[in-house]
């Protein structure tokens, strides 16, 4: 732990000294932000029918990143994030855990692009596509790769803007070839209409050489060739309302796959529908959301989607990533804002297992009280 808290003041140190100087101030900008947690399970049933104990934890979330703006058409940036290394879906703590220290990971490191149309990055940054929710791919999740992006801005009435997002991650390097690496490669076309108020974002997503458990754990590897269909609409300004939704069709054939049970062969849909009236930009204002779920189990890779609806992991197998894949659930959003950038969220979620792993579906109930801060 010090050899990395060490590093990391290495690398910002730089940064710090440079930052005095009026030029250099205005091209290296911080960010950060801070979550507090309080959090109770209950309820919650394990594939043999057991019941898991019910769990309170407190927990909390501390990222700080840097972008320093090298020219008009190159910047580069970087952000570190409590958390464990190896836990690529939750840089969240519990209080108690780690008393003596906290872990601290690489969450980025990229250098990114633009030049008029065009934008790109290389290295390690956030998702590269258009999404309204965690439930395909986790926020906290990472992609390393190259990824490349087109907008195109229109002077019409029915089309605002069309926006081509393409890119190639990879997962795990084989040390040959790129055919044989674990990756992904995906593209999406993105078009604004009537105002900006409707945006549609179908996507072709292609996961290669995925293992079935991450970190080691996984006994044989899994393609994904999954088909997105995604919408939002802003239906009202004031108050702001909007509802969204996706489909994801995973068209793989895995019929004759001796490695997927017959029961999951064919388990391969999945779609998230929300409504959420407010926002929670200013001080006062309050939001609410509902999100409705239904994700069979290859209708995403169930380790790098979204860990907070259950507890359902691959502890089992040696790894801390979450299965939140073959499920059903929904989600109720209230959140108030107590200043611009500060704000209190409470979430409450409710799963069920689409297909039994064992003699019983899994299940569960989690309630989420989130403090939110961001500088």
């Amino acid at each position: 732990m010090k050899k990395t808290t060490y590093l990391l003041f290495f690398l910002l140190f730089p940064f710090y000294l440079t930052a005095q100087t009026d030029s250099i101030q205005k091209k290296l900008k911080f960010t950060a932000d801070f979550r507090f947690r309080v959090e109770q399970d209950w309820d919650s049933h394990k594939s043999d029918g057991t019941e898991r104990d019910d769990r309170t934890r407190l927990r909390y979330r501390a990222r700080l990143g840097a972008t320093y703006l090298f020219k008009d058409w190159v910047s580069f940036g970087m952000r570190i994030r409590t958390g464990q290394a190896n836990k690529q879906q939750d840089a969240h703590l519990t209080l108690g855990d780690q008393f003596s220290s906290a872990p601290i990971a690489f969450d980025k490191l990229y250098a990114n692009f633009n030049y008029n149309w065009l934008s790109a990055w290389v290295g390690k940054n956030s998702f590269s596509f258009e999404k309204q929710n965690e439930l395909f791919w986790s926020d906290n999740v990472s992609p390393e790769g190259v990824s490349l992006s087109g907008k195109f801005n229109f002077e019409n009435e029915f089309m605002q803007s069309l926006k081509v997002n393409t890119g190639h991650f990879i997962f795990a390097t084989s040390g040959t070839s790129l055919e044989k690496d674990s990756y992904f490669e995906g593209i999406q076309l993105v078009t604004s209409h009537w105002q900006n108020r409707v945006k549609f974002f179908p996507a072709f997503y292609y996961f290669k050489n995925m293992p079935n458990i991450p970190d080691g754990g996984d006994t044989f590897s899994i393609d994904y060739s999954v088909v997105h269909l995604g919408t939002k609409i802003d239906i009202l300004k004031a108050p702001k309302v909007t509802v969204g939704f996706d489909y994801y069709q995973n068209v793989k054939d895995y019929n004759g796959n001796d490695s997927i049970p017959k029961f999951l062969q064919d388990q391969k849909t999945g779609y998230v529908a929300n409504a959420s009236i407010g926002k929670l930009d200013e001080k006062g204002d309050w939001k609410l959301q509902l999100v409705y779920s239904y994700l069979e189990r290859f209708a995403a890779v169930d380790y790098l989607a979204q860990n907070d609806w259950a507890r359902w992991d691959y502890s089992n197998a040696g790894s801390q990533d979450a299965r939140l894949t073959n499920f059903k659930g929904l989600e109720v959003m209230a959140g108030y804002a107590l200043a611009e950038n500060m704000d209190l969220r409470l979430r409450f979620f409710t799963v069920e297992q689409l297909v039994p792993y064992g003699i019983a579906k899994e299940n569960g109930n989690r309630i989420r009280l989130d403090f939110n801060i961001g500088f």
